[in-house]
Formats: structure tokens, sequence, C-alpha cells
């Protein structure tokens, strides 16, 4: 990593020439995306903002329709992608480009050279220069897996699994939306929109778990470690004697998303903007 790179720039940085803190947009933040040298965070109704490596915050709003909204930022190959209301955009050069999907996307992820799309009409697919819809089509799917055996789908209705080995796709209707995914010591891990982690048995069957009053928004897998986004703070998931805890990694504000780069926890929160915590002391 270079030596001026965002990361280091962030532990020494008290505030920016201007005279304020680096983090010192406080709109309610949805989505943080850590780079190498830049840092990406998305607003609902704010906009898409890059924080370069000397603090300053710059407006990403040129190529991107007046309306769209972000839901979710991801960095593939070093390229930012924004999954929006009006579609999955990429940042080339500063401009947003057109990917050539236009419904309302929630999660990109790029596995090999095929990408893979969540959307308001199920999960998309993007090979050979053209989009397909593939999966779930009746169902707004908000985050997926892709594992060697099988495909992993959360929606509005629950998750549906598809297994390759049986070419057969089972699907667990929840009573609620699942908005994100991971797996945790072979156990399947999802999110509702209910604020609760839904944990599978692997038997077909999903305990919904409520940790006191903690509201969960999202979770995120760094290192085969599973870090849990809430209204009271971060947290990381661990067995304890058997029993699934939350841990507190950092608490006093409430963290919708959260990324690491360069030894650095990124959290985008609802009130404190742009928050940093060095990953070595959870």
């Amino acid at each position: 990593m270079k030596e001026h790179s965002f990361d280091n720039t962030a532990k020494q940085l008290g505030s920016t020439e201007s005279g304020r803190p680096w983090n010192w947009m406080l709109f309610p933040f949805s989505s943080v995306a850590a780079g190498a040298e830049s840092l990406y965070v998305a607003s609902t109704g704010h906009g898409i903002y890059e924080i370069s490596g000397s603090g300053k915050w710059e407006r990403l709003s040129d190529g991107l329709p007046e309306k769209a909204s972000a839901n979710r930022l991801q960095l593939h190959s070093g390229l930012l992608h924004a999954c929006t209301n009006e579609g999955l955009f990429q940042l080339d050069n500063g401009r947003w480009a057109d990917t050539g999907l236009a419904v309302p996307c929630y999660q990109y992820r790029l596995l090999g050279s095929i990408g893979y799309a969540a959307t308001e009409y199920g999960l998309w697919v993007h090979a050979k220069d053209r989009w397909e819809q593939t999966d779930c089509a009746n169902k707004r799917v908000y985050d997926f897996l892709n594992l060697p055996q099988y495909l992993i789908v959360a929606h509005d209705e629950g998750i549906s699994l598809y297994d390759r080995f049986m070419d057969d796709w089972a699907h667990f209707e929840l009573n609620c939306t699942v908005t994100s995914l991971s797996i945790f010591r072979g156990h399947l891990l999802g999110v509702s929109d209910k604020g609760e982690l839904l944990v599978g048995d692997k038997k077909g069957r999903f305990d919904r778990i409520r940790f006191g009053n903690h509201f969960i928004f999202n979770i995120r897998n760094f290192n085969k470690e599973i870090y849990v986004c809430t209204d009271h703070g971060l947290f990381r998931l661990s067995y304890i004697k058997e029993r699934l805890m939350m841990l507190s990694v950092k608490m006093g504000f409430p963290v919708t998303d959260v990324d690491l780069q360069g030894g650095q926890f990124y959290m985008a929160t609802l009130f404190n903007g742009i928050q940093t915590m060095d990953a070595h002391v959870t």
C-alpha cells in the first residue's frame, strides 16, 4: 500500500484544511466501501461521496440519474459499483457509467468474469456483455451467496436455496424480508427487516434470535469473522459454550455498514458520520 493511502491519512488527520473534522458530513449513511486511496460512502437521499487521502469530500453525481438513490456500494477489482433504485452503475474516471441493468438493484458481486445482481425482479447475471434474468424472477432479491454447491438467495418472502448437485430448489417462507446473508461455522445466517438474526440449523429450519433490544441492520464477513451492524454499535459474533453471542467492538452510535481496509474498520453511521477504528484492538 502506498504511504499516502486513505488509511494512513485517517489515522493522522484531525481536520481538513477548512478546519472541519474529516468525517464532518453527518448524513444518515447506509453504505461504505474502503479502497486503498479513497473511501466511498452513500447516504439514501443525499448522494454518494468520495473522501480522498487529504480528507476532502467530493460528491459523485456526474452520470447518475437525478432521482437515483444508492442502496449499496461495492468495490470489485478497484472499480466502484453503486446499486441504486435506477439500476447498477460503475464509476469510470469520476463519472458514473450505466452498466445496462436498469431495474432497482440492491446487491452486486463480481465472481470471476461474471457479475451477479440482486434486483427488484429477481437475480440477474452479466456474461458475454449482456444481462439476463436467471432466478427468483417473481421475488424482490436483496442479497445472495454463490457457493460451490449452493446458490442462496435472500428476498422479500424469506430465503431460497438451489442445490446444484440435486438440481433442486428449496424455498423457506419466513414471514419476513431477508436483507443480508452470510455463513458462520457452517450455519447460514440472515438478517430480517425486523432486525432479527436468522440462524439456520442445517436441517431446513431457522431460529429467529434477538439480542436484547438491538436492531440488526447488516452482517459482514471479514477474515472468517462475522461483524454485526446494529442500532447500538458494531459487534462481533461468537459462540461461547455453544451459545451464540455478540461481543462489543464499538458502541455508542448506530452502525449501518462497515468495511475493512489496511487494518482499519470504516463504519457508516446514522448520526455520527463515518467513524474509524483500529481492527487490531478487537
